[in-house]
């Protein structure tokens, strides 16, 4: 039987690689934590600047664009604020550099659920390769979290050490917990939305494909709406 996820925590760290990725993959599960009291914290790892197919788009111009974008998704999910980290788009590396970056973060918001990419999705059908910056973007947030960030004796200069209670990891291929997303799958569709560097001029086709695709996770779990996570309880 499906799971549905009723805990609310209390603060929440989403970690995604790129300025549209946290709207697109957890967006209604961070707005509905947000509307029932959670202080949402997003961070970005990549600043957005190769995020078009038209060679005569300025990246640097982009890359304001699209923190414009992020700060108005923002503000419709209810997220407190926002942390960049400041890579480029497709040289995000798991390396000690990113994980130090991230277990500061951390132990510095010290939240009680981290919601990141499920590293381990590579290939969606015939259709999609998952981006490399997503996959090692997800292996730098798992090892960050646990045990990195709860153990004083890794990175010892980023701050006191915090545990983690619950790893939350979307795009996954195998969800075992899904959110009831029926409250915010609108405000979802509005942060997707503000992203028009990405999705064009939005409309009502926008509204319809993210209400599609929350359906097909919602009939998994038995709801209307949904988004599916795989979940780790950390001890």
């Amino acid at each position: 039987m499906a799971e549905l996820v009723r805990d609310v925590p209390a603060r929440v760290l989403a970690i995604y690689a790129h300025p549209d990725d946290p709207d697109v993959s957890a967006g209604g599960s961070l707005a509905a934590w947000a509307a029932a009291g959670s202080e949402v914290h997003v961070c970005i790892a990549a600043d957005g600047g190769k995020g078009s197919s038209d060679a005569s788009v300025d990246p640097a111009g982009l890359v304001r664009r699209r923190r414009g974008e992020v700060a108005e998704a923002g503000r419709v999910l209810g997220v407190a604020a926002h942390h960049w980290l400041g890579g480029r788009d497709g040289e995000i590396d798991d390396t000690p550099e990113l994980r130090e970056a991230l277990v500061g973060l951390v132990r510095r918001l010290r939240p009680d659920a981290v919601v990141g990419a499920d590293p381990t999705a590579v290939f969606f059908g015939q259709s999609y390769v998952n981006h490399r910056d997503h996959r090692s973007l997800g292996w730098a947030t798992i090892d960050a979290v646990s045990p990195a960030a709860g153990s004083p004796h890794y990175f010892p200069g980023a701050g006191p050490a915090h545990r983690v209670a619950t790893l939350y990891l979307s795009g996954t291929l195998e969800p075992d917990v899904w959110v009831d997303i029926a409250s915010s799958v609108e405000a979802k569709a509005a942060a997707v939305a503000c992203h028009e560097s990405q999705v064009g001029e939005p409309g009502e086709w926008l509204r319809s494909v993210v209400r599609q695709r929350a359906e097909e996770a919602g009939r998994a779990a038995g709801v209307r709406y949904a988004e599916g996570f795989r979940r780790v309880r950390l001890p």
